[in-house]
């Protein structure tokens, strides 16, 4: 006889926005876990949000979905952060620090209250230094406090040169790596397609990148937020863990003399898989590349030393 007992995988999402219940509905979709938990300050809101999507189970089934509380998040595999104050038009991802900043306080308090065992996954801008933020916050190890990073912008990078090229942006290699942010960098020495280099001009690269960095800000402008593509990123993410898949993903961890950086969040490859962050890839960058990363973070560092953490 089999005595083995079902334990159920658990998401805990913390924010009911546009992008906490969008990533919920792709989780569902695509059946990652079998038990979702929306937790927001607006509680009737999360309530209205889970049961919309109840709703759907008997097209999709496989998963429970239901608005809860901070001790829903014991035994959670997942912990994945949405909440605070949303980028608005004008607005720069670092805008939003202070703001999200003193939120951050309480959520991490809230949630090591029932779980120290699960992944911290970080999606609220700025995600980089909110992730930071986290592990000083949580005292959690440093693999499993991971930021969404430069997953996103290295996706609409990939897109673009998959569009200027017309080849598939799956089978396109380029990375993003930096801040989530106005100082990511892109590393055009090593963007390919099968081992082979790009030839871009350069005319076409600045074009290029500019649209990847003001991506976030285009899309707010026009309907007020971005949320289809990072929960995408986000779902990603979730997989690779859950899954034990080992993918390098452009995630955002604490880096220790990464061509010369350490002591910040920032994105860059990672190796991905059920213990969180399980390794950092070093990129070999070229001299400009070298020196934007560390303007990067330096611009990081600079915020994060203004809140006496």
């Amino acid at each position: 006889m089999n005595t083995t007992t079902y334990k159920p995988t658990r998401a805990v999402i913390i924010g009911a926005g546009a992008v906490g219940t969008t990533t919920a509905y792709t989780l569902m979709l695509r059946k990652r876990v079998s038990e979702i938990v929306l937790i927001d300050v607006n509680h009737e809101k999360a309530v209205g949000e889970a049961l919309d999507m109840n709703h759907g189970l008997p097209f999709v089934g496989g998963v429970k979905i239901w608005a809860g509380d901070y001790s829903d998040c014991a035994g959670a595999d997942i912990m994945i952060v949405t909440a605070g104050a949303a980028q608005k038009t004008g607005e720069t991802r670092l805008d939003l620090l202070k703001k999200n900043a003193a939120i951050f306080k309480d959520i991490v308090h809230n949630i090591t209250q029932y779980n120290q065992e699960g992944i911290l996954l970080i999606a609220t801008n700025p995600v980089d230094i909110l992730s930071y933020v986290t592990l000083k916050y949580s005292g959690f190890p440093v693999h499993r406090v991971i930021g969404s990073g430069t997953l996103l912008d290295s996706a609409r990078y990939r897109y673009l040169l998959g569009k200027h090229k017309q080849i598939d942006p799956r089978s396109i290699h380029a990375h993003i790596i930096g801040e989530h942010g106005d100082t990511e960098v892109p590393v055009w020495s090593l963007a390919n397609v099968a081992g082979a280099a790009l030839a871009i001009e350069d005319e076409h690269k600045e074009r290029i990148f500019d649209s990847t960095k003001n991506a976030a800000y285009e899309i707010i402008h026009a309907k007020g937020a971005t949320f289809y593509a990072i929960a995408l990123a986000l779902d990603r993410i979730v997989t690779a863990i859950l899954q034990n898949q080992s993918a390098v993903l452009n995630v955002s961890t604490l880096l220790d003399q990464y061509n010369g950086v350490s002591d910040v969040y920032l994105g860059v490859p990672c190796v991905v898989d059920r213990s969180g962050v399980r390794e950092v890839l070093d990129l070999p960058l070229s001299e400009e590349e070298t020196k934007l990363f560390h303007q990067s973070a330096d611009k990081l560092k600079a915020e994060i030393a203004k809140l006496n953490l």
